[in-house]
């Protein structure tokens, strides 16, 4: 099997590997394993909540930054307006309004710069956070509303429509940040009838502003439109978003892993760096297609394979943690994360290495051959990608051996590893005499060959 690498840390061959065609696999195998098949197991589900958090987090920072740049790019505008004397109806010459503007893009400005994206929080203090970024705009937007309305009424004999800034702060709430779509209505509501209220309060208690609002006759419904729609599509997708996150998080669960990303992919399937749920020990999960696997006696090969590889206990054998299978056929195994490289990566990016380094490394894979053979095991395609510097324990060139017989053949006519569907098994360039011509089957000899 191929593997196109996209993480150094990744735990299957990079080189590609000869294997005999699926006809020559024992039938016996197929499907009557003596041992208990696993599946995975229907449960709660993993909650969102971690996850949420530091989304969230995150969330609140753009929001703060991305109001901060808004409010800063306003207040240039209108300071640009009055210097060159190309201000509208609208400019209020208002020493307060002024002040807020410049209060609230500051504090804009350090909630968004001050808030670290990786630091753990509280939900009570993301709330907080919450409340502040988007709650002094709000309240600045009365307070400009309440100024430029009662300006424009008794000076102009109009009032403008102040619905604009509303529209865009429920959008940027929408967007940024993370909530079920009922919590989304409660504030988002609340954000499309403050300007409503604070029309009609303004109406009710400022009566030189009466003959301004009776020459508009239709501003509350047009507002009450304006605010009503926009409310409205904020909430649903609000709602829609949510319920892709939701599909997004589960399409990322296998049993007790949560998958993070991807580490590596080849012919048959993928592997994926993941996290146990309740242990939050970094695992590898190799994924194995039925699609890819061209034959279910191949997946019940690999099945068997898994079953005694686990077996293993040698500290430089590869640790196989689980095993199972998906609800769509996908085949899993989950083996320890290993951060280093293989030999070959570390050949191909420093170098042939010092013999004595040599002996120490593939001394430890003697060792581990030693217990595998004992357990009438033949590992078939010993190479440098199959053998892991890695670093354990504090310990580093600890050497891994992986993969024993767990990989499929994919065609690539683009290699000197070529690999084909035929009668031999094991990677051309290293594979014994008695594998290259297929006469007989693979012992411990061809391992130590």
């Amino acid at each position: 099997m191929s593997e196109q690498r996209n993480h150094p840390t990744e735990i299957a061959p990079t080189d590609l590997t000869l294997d005999a065609p699926p006809s020559l696999v024992d039938a016996s195998s197929s499907g009557g394993s003596s041992g208990p098949r696993v599946h995975i197991v229907e449960g709660s589900g993993p909650a969102l909540s971690g996850e949420t958090n530091s989304v969230l987090q995150a969330r609140l920072k753009t929001s703060a930054l991305t109001l901060f740049g808004g409010f800063m790019a306003f207040g240039l505008w209108q300071q640009t307006e009055t210097l060159l004397g190309t201000s509208g109806y609208n400019a209020t010459p208002s020493v307060w309004l002024f002040a807020a503007h410049a209060a609230v893009t500051i504090a804009l400005g350090a909630l968004g710069m001050n808030m670290c994206r990786k630091c753990a929080m509280s939900p009570t203090a993301l709330h907080v956070k919450e409340a502040l970024i988007f709650g002094l705009p709000a309240l600045f937007f009365v307070l400009m509303q309440t100024v430029t309305m009662a300006h424009c009424a008794t000076q102009h004999g109009y009032v403008p429509m102040p619905g604009t800034p509303w529209v865009i702060l429920i959008f940027t709430y929408a967007m940024f940040i993370l909530n079920g779509w009922r919590r989304a209505a409660l504030v988002i509501g609340a954000m499309a009838a403050t300007p409503l209220i604070t029309s009609a309060a303004i109406w009710m208690t400022m009566r030189e502003c009466d003959h301004a609002f009776a020459a508009q006759d239709r501003f509350f419904h047009q507002l009450t439109l304006v605010m009503g729609v926009s409310a409205v599509s904020a909430v649903v997708g609000v709602r829609t978003i949510g319920a892709l996150r939701k599909e997004a998080f589960q399409a990322r669960q296998l049993g007790q892993y949560n998958l993070r990303h991807l580490i590596g992919a080849g012919g048959m399937g993928e592997v994926y760096l993941a996290e146990h749920r309740l242990l939050k020990r970094p695992c590898a999960i190799k994924l194995i297609r039925p699609d890819k696997a061209g034959d279910p006696q191949v997946l019940a090969r690999f099945e068997r394979e898994v079953k005694s590889s686990a077996k293993l206990s040698h500290w430089n054998n590869i640790d196989i943690y689980d095993y199972g299978h998906a609800d769509d056929g996908t085949f899993y195994y989950v083996m320890e994360f290993l951060p280093g490289l293989n030999l070959q990566e570390l050949v191909q990016r420093y170098g042939p290495l010092p013999p004595e380094r040599v002996i120490h490394l593939l001394g430890q894979v003697c060792d581990a051959l030693g217990e595998a053979h004992g357990a009438n095991m033949v590992h078939r395609d010993i190479k440098p990608a199959n053998i892991f510097a890695a670093q354990r324990g504090g310990l580093y060139d600890v050497a891994k051996l992986l993969d024993f017989g767990l990989v499929k053949p994919i065609a690539s006519l683009d290699s000197a590893n070529l690999t084909q569907d035929g009668s031999i098994t094991g990677s051309p360039l290293y594979m014994s005499p008695e594998q290259s011509t297929g006469d007989d089957a693979p012992d411990r000899r061809s391992d130590i060959y």
